[in-house]
């Protein structure tokens, strides 16, 4: 991994200093389309039904048949362009409401009560993939679709379905915003006091990498008091000890966290008392809502799957009267303008949610630009 910030003189550089736009320009759009979204968890879609959702600003229907195979469509008959989610879904065939024209999987029209079947009545078929427990969309150019660029989740295949902490959240607010939210969790010191905060993630020694793609933010601490929910996992009553909190952030908003606490001592040894992997997920619906998927895989539920329904409820509630209040806000008063037009201060804590926004505008912008040269 390739340290950007190579000493403290640099890591405590004041970041006002960045270039506030350079080259990178994004006003083509907000979106990436040649990219994997996670736009549902596997148990959303059950056998013989569908499922309406959209996706960057694109409507699509998912649909899983009696032997479990999946498609997804343009959620749109090409007719008078009512949503086919409207419709009759039976043996893998979805029947527009409106005049019975009726499409297979892949999109094609399979049968015209009104006369015969042109090559205008057919739908657009996305590519797509089940995997790490969730249904992967591609909204871009079909060939490009390489399942290998997947982010690797793999820690959510090892834990059991049982003990897994899951969830989807409607939010309305813009995808960037959140993706900021986790990319900078000193914010958690301040909103989240008496559960994740408590300080230490404001005192911590964090460091940025860039690997790839990826953009990993990483706080360390030793021999400090631990978030409260996480006092137990130190062994010590006063609850100090080791914490590292670890962020990699993959195109376009998927971040993968581990967390690991510990008696003092723990960060030098690497001998950890307990250790969690999760991901937030921040799916883009429109310009100003989203889909936040969570899961977290910890050593408390995977011991005690019992616990997995409180876990979540805390989860649930630390975002949906914490931090989505906070989201919308912003996403209220930036208003649709160009978030570094507003030219933002700057903090030292802000270096990961900086890169990863520089990073996503320049995908964006090269996106867009080679589609208009092609």
């Amino acid at each position: 991994m390739i340290p950007l910030w190579a000493d403290n003189a640099r890591r405590k550089a004041d970041i006002n200093n960045y270039p506030r736009r350079g080259s990178v320009k994004a006003e083509d759009g907000m979106f990436l389309k040649n990219c994997w979204y996670l736009a549902a968890w596997a148990d959303e879609l059950q056998p013989g039904a569908m499922l309406a959702r959209q996706i960057a600003g694109e409507h699509v229907l998912f649909m899983r048949g009696e032997d479990d195979g999946v498609s997804a469509l343009a959620d749109l008959c090409p007719h008078r362009f009512v949503p086919l989610s409207m419709g009759r879904y039976e043996e893998g065939r979805v029947t527009c409401a409106y005049h019975g024209l009726r499409f297979d999987g892949h999109g094609k029209c399979i049968h015209n009560p009104h006369g015969p079947i042109s090559a205008a009545l057919s739908v657009r078929s996305y590519p797509f993939v089940e995997r790490h427990a969730a249904l992967w969309l591609w909204l871009g150019e079909a060939e490009l679709a390489d399942p290998a660029l997947i982010t690797d989740l793999t820690f959510i295949d090892e834990t059991a379905p049982e003990a897994r902490v899951k969830g989807r959240l409607h939010s309305q607010a813009d995808y960037r915003v959140m993706v900021d939210n986790i990319m900078d969790l000193t914010h958690a010191d301040y909103l989240h006091a008496s559960t994740l905060g408590g300080g230490i993630n404001t005192i911590a020694k964090a460091d940025v990498e860039q690997d790839g793609g990826a953009i990993t933010i990483t706080w360390t601490a030793e021999d400090e008091v631990v978030p409260p929910m996480m006092r137990g996992f130190t062994g010590h009553a006063d609850g100090v000890g080791d914490f590292l909190n670890r962020i990699a952030w993959h195109a376009p908003s998927i971040m993968v966290q581990d967390v690991n606490v510990g008696s003092t001592g723990s960060l030098k040894s690497g001998r950890w008392n307990q250790t969690a992997r999760g991901c937030h997920v921040m799916t883009p619906e429109t310009e100003t809502s989203t889909h936040y998927f969570f899961m977290n895989c910890n050593s408390s539920t995977k011991a005690h799957p019992e616990t997995a329904p409180m876990v979540r409820a805390a989860l649930v509630d630390a975002f949906s009267n914490e931090d989505a209040p906070i989201s919308i806000a912003q996403t209220q008063r930036i208003a649709g303008r160009d978030f570094w037009s507003l030219r933002p201060a700057m903090l030292p804590s802000d270096k990961g949610a900086v890169l990863v926004r520089r990073a996503l505008d320049r995908m964006i912008a090269d996106e867009a630009q080679r589609l208009v040269a092609a």
